[in-house]
């Protein structure tokens, strides 16, 4: 699908995020793109197989690399979730399980905003939609 179409759909998942998770989303723009670099894959240790394999990201959270000053928030600065098309295509071709990993992606993704790890998150990874 074009760029243009994935991205609505990005968009209209965005639309059904729960409201514990929405609320929080105001300083946070959700962007994307086609997939990550091999300088982002390396940076979040991938290896050079890996990477050669074709193994990829279907998400990035990006905190706005800023000092704060004292009493001020981590949660107060605006942020990034980037959305990668090409391996969520790729590894989800039917439409429905698509929307479904779009969306467990994008909350995974807003979850590294409260600073909850890849391992808290874990319990989430098996379950066909864990967020309806």
């Amino acid at each position: 699908m074009s760029m243009k179409k994935f991205a609505r759909l990005v968009s209209r998942v965005m639309e059904t995020l729960p409201e514990e998770i929405a609320q929080y989303l105001d300083n946070v723009v959700v962007d994307v793109e086609e997939e990550p670099d091999e300088q982002t894959l390396r940076e979040m240790d991938f290896t050079e197989e890996e990477i050669a394999a074709g193994d990829s990201l279907y998400g990035l959270f990006v905190p706005m690399d800023v000092h704060m000053p004292e009493g001020v928030d981590f949660l107060d600065y605006p942020h990034r979730i980037l959305i990668y098309k090409r391996p969520l295509e790729e590894d989800f071709p039917d439409p429905r399980q698509l929307r479904i990993e779009i969306r467990k992606t994008v909350i995974h993704e807003v979850s590294h905003h409260f600073g909850l790890t890849d391992r808290d998150l874990e319990r989430f990874d098996n379950m066909d939609d864990p967020f309806q």
